[in-house]
């Protein structure tokens, strides 16, 4: 394997438990390099400031900065870098704060190590990656907090069926289980679908529900 593939990562908690087990997670990998750890912003500010690193695994909760600010200032330093949340905080506001704040992905500590490896993977690769959990977490507050003739998508405003569709979809439905429940096709689901992601410029649920937080159609605050 070349050596422009590898992907050189640095782990960012300020529990080194986490820094040791995730260095040996990577060790084994053969296209993934353990670049270093830090256990505070400085610490990971200096380190990227002095060496090459393509993913960096940032916890949010840190005594000296935040994950959020932390991942502001390696922007800054290193514009191409991803950063990848692996945090314990689950409530909305905290992800879209890391989002916003230039984090290309956002999973959680309880989250299987196949998952990890995946999503260092994927946004090594300069695309987006939200865990599974996140996802459930961001698709389940969507559903309960924004109604159908409430979920408008910026100067394009849904159809009403699109907005019943990503709202069965926001609960988890498959397209034969909506096809069932609107009593339409399995074709003129996955219709609504390309024409959702059209609308939405985006390419995946993924997408969808990052432009849902940037949008404003998730509540932050449910209840």
């Amino acid at each position: 394997m070349s050596q422009e593939k590898i992907i050189k990562v640095l782990v960012v908690d300020d529990h080194q438990l986490i820094i040791d087990g995730l260095k040996s997670l990577l060790q084994d990998e053969p296209d993934i390099v353990f670049a270093g750890g830090a256990n505070s912003m400085q610490e990971a500010i200096d380190f990227v400031s002095n060496n090459p690193v393509q993913v960096v695994l940032a916890d949010i909760s840190m005594p000296e900065g935040s994950g959020i600010e932390t991942t502001r200032s390696l922007k800054e330093i290193q514009p191409d870098i991803q950063i990848l949340a692996l945090t314990m905080h689950e409530d909305i506001n905290m992800i879209r704060k890391m989002v916003e704040a230039g984090a290309s992905g956002y999973i959680l500590k309880r989250t299987n190590m196949n998952e990890v490896l995946e999503a260092i993977r994927i946004v090594a690769k300069g695309e987006k990656y939200l865990g599974r959990d996140v996802q459930e977490i961001l698709l389940n507050n969507m559903s309960q907090s924004a109604t159908p003739s409430e979920l408008t998508v910026g100067q394009s405003v849904l159809t009403q069926r699109e907005k019943e569709i990503l709202i069965l979809i926001a609960n988890e439905m498959q397209n034969d289980e909506i096809a069932e429940k609107l009593f339409i096709s399995e074709r003129t689901v996955e219709t609504h679908r390309h024409n959702m992601f059209t609308k939405t410029k985006t390419k995946s649920i993924v997408g969808l529900i990052k432009y849902a937080i940037a949008n404003g159609l998730i509540d932050e605050n449910p209840g």
